[in-house]
């Protein structure tokens, strides 16, 4: 696959899957709009940015900032062929009953209403340019509710129909809008809080991230709405 000349953003693209995310566009010729909250963290994650890569630092729980990250790529790049929204968050521990607003709305923002924000600013620029590319993540435990994870499994759940729900409306406008649903990734951050687990059987951020590439690449142009469950090796 080539991505030579493509105009891709990344939001989260500091964290652990968004670093590998950006590396792997990056491989392939991609021209790369780098999104997190500070420009120190990307600096950080990715180095200095270059003639095919530019950090922007930005809020994505405001339209406002998604809608910079926009301008921002087009006055760039001329164009965005692709999103990958990786901008997420977990939480766990309470039972639903006892689930607290801040955990909840925490939750539901950080992991779509971030995602509303951006497709909202980027969508009507694929439109007027023809067609791209929109990978969300979801996660794999979002199939179905798991005990403590209530207000989490609901709100990738949610990722999940609004993924379904954008290919539906978007696919006969040349726009995939497709999503992964990893189990545990395997991180840095991951592999302090559960020291006992095996992380040979998670997920590593390259691997999810070359599923990414595939569904943003033209060897996906007939794949629209799917869900795809990234499990690891084992």
């Amino acid at each position: 696959m080539s991505m030579s000349n493509r105009s891709v953003i990344v939001t989260g693209a500091a964290g652990n899957l968004g670093k590998a995310v950006v590396d792997a566009f990056a491989d392939l010729g991609a021209n790369l709009v780098a999104v997190d909250l500070e420009r120190a963290r990307l600096e950080r994650a990715l180095g200095s940015e270059n003639e095919r890569r530019a950090f922007v630092a930005a809020n994505l729980l405001e339209a406002s900032g998604a809608a910079e990250v926009a301008r921002s790529a087009i006055g760039r790049f001329g164009r965005i062929d692709v999103l990958c929204n990786i901008a997420g968050g977990f939480r766990m521990g309470e039972m639903v009953h006892e689930t607290s607003d801040d955990n909840w709305n925490f939750l539901f923002d950080i992991n779509t209403r971030t995602i509303l924000h951006a497709v909202r600013a980027v969508v009507p620029h694929m439109l007027a340019a023809g067609g791209g590319k929109i990978v969300n993540v979801g996660a794999f435990s979002a199939q179905k509710g798991v005990a403590r994870m209530g207000a989490y499994t609901a709100s990738k759940s949610t990722v999940i129909r609004m993924t379904e729900a954008m290919a539906a409306e978007l696919r006969d406008r040349s726009i995939n809008v497709n999503c992964v649903l990893p189990t545990t990734i395997d991180t840095p951050e991951n592999r302090a809080a559960m020291p006992k687990a095996d992380p040979s059987k998670w997920v590593a951020p390259a691997d999810l991230a070359s599923v990414i590439v595939f569904l943003a690449s033209d060897a996906a142009r007939a794949v629209h709405g799917a869900a795809v469950p990234v499990t690891g090796l084992s």
